[in-house]
């Protein structure tokens, strides 16, 4: 399963500077994991966005609660899973 992952920033946004390194760590420890496949910003200036897989939905949302973006609300997690069903080759990864 695949899942597409918004962090849209809330009212707490000016608390995002003194997260960043909580937050990054999160992301380098995603990508270390292979749970994580992209991670980048919502434009203009609006988040994050994130693509997962592996894993089930309630893996997924306990990965993400640790953000500490989502933690301490500076973000609001939108969780969407996916099933890919058509693929580009570049991706076919996805299917399996």
């Amino acid at each position: 399963m695949m899942f597409i992952i918004l962090l849209k920033f809330t009212d707490n946004r000016a608390r995002a500077k003194d997260l960043m390194d909580g937050h990054n760590d999160w992301l380098r420890r995603g990508f270390d994991q292979g749970l994580l496949l992209m991670a980048g910003s919502l434009q203009p200036g609006l988040g994050g966005a994130v693509i997962a897989v592996g894993g089930d939905r309630a893996a997924i949302e306990a990965f993400v609660a640790e953000d500490p973006f989502v933690a301490e609300g500076v973000v609001a997690a939108d969780i969407h899973e996916v099933a890919p069903k058509r693929l580009d080759e570049r991706l076919a990864f996805l299917a399996a």
